[in-house]
């Protein structure tokens, strides 16, 4: 059987970039179980409202939702444990000191499967005031009002 290839998408926290400055991203691997694997690999999981905390110098991924698995049977995981992420010691201590920092913390970006392995994008992330989000959508909206403007010149 051929090693699986690629990268697999199974969620992405699309409202993370709404509400987050993202300052950096890291590529986390999760420690799961047999059941938390295969629901994943049936395509279902929320990162709506999860974020990353420290304990005890490590990083963990807490409150995402991955359904227990529809064949399992007491084995069967909960659905929104924590989870342990698996960081090198630089990255794991340079989150750490970033998110003592006011204003400051993890949030998981996208949930997939490269070459067979379950990750997750973490980034460093700063709240944005209410003003910021309305300002980038109005940003949004006038470069797409300007994109459509210049489609509609160069086709007449």
């Amino acid at each position: 059987m051929a090693k699986e290839q690629g990268r697999k998408l199974v969620a992405s926290n699309r409202k993370a970039r709404h509400d987050y400055l993202i300052e950096d991203t890291f590529e986390a691997g999760l420690v799961l179980t047999g059941t938390e694997v295969k629901s994943l690999r049936a395509g279902r999981a929320s990162l709506i409202d999860g974020f990353a905390s420290e304990y005890d110098g490590e990083i963990w991924l807490e409150n995402v939702y991955i359904p227990e698995y529809s064949q399992g049977t007491w084995t069967n995981h909960a659905a929104r444990r924590r989870r342990k992420l698996l960081l090198n010691k630089d990255e794991i201590h340079k989150l750490i000191i970033k998110t003592r920092e006011a204003g400051h913390t993890i949030v998981p970006l996208s949930l997939y499967f490269k070459d067979g392995r379950a990750k997750v994008e973490i980034a460093l992330a700063k709240g944005k005031k209410q003003y910021d989000k309305r300002h980038a959508l109005r940003e949004r909206q006038d470069n797409r009002e300007a994109q459509r403007a210049m489609s509609h010149r160069t086709e007449r």
